[in-house]
């Protein structure tokens, strides 16, 4: 009875705490209603006079949006960046293709660049064309971490050869709080932080089958929150690669809002590019029959938390129960994972390729109509999202608060659903009712908000300036703390 007792009162204190994060998210979600049409209306009216600068330390928008020279500074940076894995080839995933895209523009604009990670298991490391551009490599733990010890030697003997280091990144917690309490001129990049993954496992939880047994992530999870906000302000600077994450470290997390920075993702706009002749290439290539009059794609991991799931049921039922649907439909699969070989069970609407290299994915964005991204997990920002809307089409996703709040924020940019299977087939029917003419004019408005805000070349940019910022000293009269061009 008294163990009763205990479970019962246990679980009450569970359910008043859950309460309570869902109480701040419903704050949140008041002010992301309110916020999100005026705040992108803000973005796109506002103008700054040259004679009224602002700190950009407390700047609360995405610094994308703002207009960064495009020459290198006059000040070049010598900067150190911890990254548990290097990317190799086409497995990669978001954060390792940011740390890739972010710090090859750096090293292009001149800056020194010392990348501290981990050595590969059993392929050779990948070579650039830089003399700039320098690898700290060491064995990984047991756990595929970053031996913080190795490299924290490594970064020591580094800062004290020719000049010391200008600045630190860390992409996540490649370098521990407890190795970064001791940089003051450091920057960490969140690609996801556990209030935010709370939402996932709500839905994880929501959409699991009577057979499968309960997790308790939930519960979990709020524990991991509670200890990040004891940790997170060990960190100097923190970079929120969407609106909602920045929203989150500010309120959430009570970092002061001088040291949370908002920088959105961004993808290679020379390589994800409208490009016609490659398109039709590639439809070839691949047989895409004259008959298919709407081509739906999707990329990335096919596992569970990406919600496959969710789409394989859905695209099941619309296949049998609209046969408009089935006739003029095909749904284009890139990536690898145990939810491409169902995907082949469907039939011939289903064409899986597996996993693509960057050239063949440029090419496989330009021959869909429209890009799908399913995903359970409501944190970080999807690069997929972004190659999509570069190459200039419209992109269909899960509600969630990064992808609203940063992304699709108005349906000239494209569609979203709630993560249920009503949802996702009403969704998914309206594409088919809009048809290609529609999404050819959403596509285009995604492209054209998306070069403001989601190119390589704006988030290198808006990270230099940030670290020139960080790294700027009393005695500099160039005051890069400062901006004082206009708003795009």
């Amino acid at each position: 009875m008294a163990k009763d007792q205990v479970t019962i009162f246990s679980f009450r204190r569970l359910c008043y705490a859950i309460f309570l994060l869902s109480s701040f998210s419903f704050i949140s979600s008041i002010y992301w209603c309110h916020g999100y049409g005026s705040c992108y209306s803000l973005y796109r009216k506002l103008e700054l006079k040259q004679s009224q600068p602002i700190d950009l330390l407390t700047f609360p928008s995405p610094w994308n949006l703002l207009s960064f020279p495009t020459n290198p500074p006059p000040k070049l940076l010598k900067i150190a960046l911890f990254v548990k894995k290097w990317p190799q080839r086409s497995h990669a995933g978001g954060l390792e293709r940011h740390a890739l895209t972010l710090h090859l523009e750096l090293a292009k604009r001149g800056h020194e660049l010392h990348i501290f990670t981990t050595s590969p298991p059993n392929s050779s490391f990948p070579s650039y064309p830089f003399n700039n551009l320098y690898f700290h490599l060491s064995k990984p733990t047991a756990g595929g971490y970053l031996d913080q010890a190795t490299v924290w030697n490594q970064f020591q003997t580094q800062n004290s050869t020719g000049r010391p280091f200008d600045v630190a990144h860390t992409e996540s917690v490649g370098l521990l709080h407890t190795r970064a309490r001791n940089l003051t001129k450091l920057a960490v990049t969140w690609h996801g932080i556990a209030y935010e993954t709370i939402h996932s496992d709500i839905i994880q939880e929501l959409l699991r089958s009577p057979e499968e047994k309960q997790a308790h992530a939930l519960s979990e999870r709020i524990f991991k929150v509670v200890e990040e906000v004891k940790f997170f302000p060990r960190y100097a600077h923190h970079v929120a690669t969407s609106d909602h994450a920045g929203d989150i470290l500010k309120r959430i997390y009570m970092i002061p809002e001088e040291r949370v920075h908002i920088i959105l993702n961004g993808v290679d706009e020379t390589i994800f590019r409208p490009d016609i002749p490659r398109a039709n290439t590639f439809k070839q290539r691949i047989g895409i029959p004259e008959s298919k009059t709407l081509v739906l794609g999707m990329a990335g991991r096919l596992v569970k938390d990406k919600g496959h799931p969710l789409m394989f049921e859905a695209l099941k039922q619309l296949l049998v129960e609209n046969n408009k649907f089935k006739e003029r439909v095909l749904v284009l699969v890139a990536g690898d994972g145990p939810w491409g070989a169902r995907y082949r069970d469907l039939g011939t609407n289903l064409l899986v390729l597996g996993p693509l290299e960057q050239a063949q994915l440029a090419a496989f964005y330009n021959a869909i109509d429209i890009f799908v991204n399913p995903t359970l997990r409501a944190q970080g920002l999807d690069h997929t999202l972004l190659e999509a809307i570069l190459s200039g089409k419209p992109v269909m996703a899960t509600r969630v608060a990064s992808i609203t709040g940063s992304v699709i924020v108005g349906a000239e940019m494209g569609y979203t659903f709630s993560p249920t299977i009503a949802s996702l087939k009403k969704t998914l029917e309206n594409v088919f009712d809009d048809g290609r003419k529609v999404l050819e004019q959403k596509g285009q408005a995604a492209r054209q908000r998306g070069l403001q805000l989601f190119s390589a070349t704006k988030m290198a940019a808006a990270y230099e300036r940030l670290f020139l910022c960080i790294s700027d000293g009393d005695d500099n009269v160039e005051n890069y703390c400062h901006y004082r061009a206009p708003l795009y």
